[in-house]
């Protein structure tokens, strides 16, 4: 097949670590290369954000990125690009009246939105992946939510729009039913994780003199629930707290969030056993992964989370907010420990119960390499999403066929 990914604001290029990069932009480029894999032909049409990118840039064999102009061509923060979408829609829309896809993947709500302008008269089925819905997010941030005031509406209006959606976990579909959705249009598949990269045997970076190493990747958002992490290692001797992600590591004391960890580790005395390591290079990873006795992902709301299953891949044991997609990922006592969001008594326990118990971390590392491989190995994601791609446009085809007798 032909597919179109389109990524509005997460190249499959960009540089991960920064407040809009991160797991979709992992998802995407995963997902792109594994698809033309399978011997699929893929375009990302992703929106310019610097004026010396080349219109096309080859990222794999079968996957050109597409850079379409909307708007300034330089980075804008995800939330402020929406008045923009009706012209990243009207260039979609001349690409594919001369190079037509058999099926769009839209993802993000915005990306949904223009892809269904761009599609309609050309009779294209558009398949949508929200990856985080802003119902959701205005329940968990409030006042301090930032989407534009039209999303929640555009979601919902998405629902009816596209022809199948594509939910990366449980939770997500639940919400998407609660919004007016039909299960009968709905699929379910997680992301993925890149198995020949996250894996227990290789190089593990060198640690220093503190007992344990509890580890968290993540980009440097209040959600993220770091700062919870960093109150709880006061209760937790012994243990250094290693944050990965963020700007370079030169960059971090520039940074507002950055900045705002590092007091409140001082603040509760254990400013000597954190360290900000900002961005980490994905070659570098896995390494890190494996110096890590516990890897923690403790957010205030999560859609899927790519770091837990890249670390049970590693073969590290989680420690998870009881959240989203967590709660399908990492399977409490099994693979991980869950824990409630926001309650840092409750994350020490969880700390010192996986760190005071050589023999449960090991068992739940194990678990939790073979169930990332098992279900999350990114070649049988993409397999399971080109099955809906299938489905879908043998089911356009004879629509069409039906429709000239």
């Amino acid at each position: 097949m032909r597919i179109a990914l389109v990524s509005e604001h997460a190249s499959p290029l960009a540089v991960l670590g920064g407040v809009d990069a991160g797991g979709q932009n992992v998802h995407v480029a995963a997902l792109a290369t594994e698809l033309a894999a399978l011997g699929h032909e893929v375009v990302v049409h992703t929106r310019r954000d610097n004026p010396d990118v080349l219109p096309c840039v080859t990222m794999a064999r079968n996957v050109v990125v597409h850079h379409v102009d909307a708007g300034p061509p330089e980075a804008v923060p995800k939330d402020e690009l929406f008045p923009y979408m009706t012209d990243f829609a009207a260039n979609l829309r001349r690409w594919w009246m001369t190079r037509p896809p058999d099926v769009v993947h839209a993802h993000f709500w915005m990306s949904g939105y223009a892809s269904t302008i761009a599609a309609r008269s050309l009779d294209i089925p558009v398949v949508q992946t929200f990856h985080a819905l802003g119902i959701v997010k205005r329940r968990h941030q409030g006042s301090r939510d930032t989407s534009p005031r039209e999303r929640i509406d555009v979601e919902s209006q998405l629902l009816h729009d596209v022809h199948r959606v594509v939910a990366t976990c449980s939770d997500e579909m639940f919400e998407l039913l609660r919004l007016g959705a039909d299960y009968r249009h709905i699929d379910i598949v997680p992301c993925g994780v890149d198995v020949r990269r996250f894996h227990p045997d290789g190089p593990v970076e060198p640690r220093g003199d503190h007992r344990y190493r509890v580890l968290a990747v993540s980009r440097l958002v209040e959600r993220k629930g770091i700062g919870n992490v960093v109150t709880a290692l006061a209760e937790v001797p012994d243990a250094e707290l290693v944050i990965a992600g963020g700007p370079d590591r030169e960059s971090l004391e520039r940074d507002r969030e950055a900045t705002r960890y590092m007091k409140l580790a001082n603040d509760r005395g254990v400013g000597d056993r954190v360290t900000l390591r900002g961005r980490i290079g994905r070659d570098d990873l896995p390494a890190l992964m494996r110096s890590a006795d516990v890897v923690a992902c403790v957010p205030w709301y999560e859609p899927f989370g790519i770091v837990p299953v890249e670390a049970m891949a590693c073969g590290v044991p989680v420690l998870a907010s009881a959240v989203g997609g967590l709660v399908d990922t990492v399977v409490d006592d099994v693979t991980g420990i869950h824990v409630p969001p926001r309650e840092p008594a409750a994350i020490a326990e969880g700390m010192r119960r996986l760190l005071e118990d050589e023999e449960l971390r090991r068992r739940l590392g194990h678990n939790g390499f073979r169930r990332a491989r098992e279900r999350y190995d990114w070649r049988r994601v993409a397999v399971a999403t080109a099955d809906v791609y299938t489905k879908l446009a043998t089911s356009s085809l004879l629509a069409a066929g039906h429709a000239s007798r």
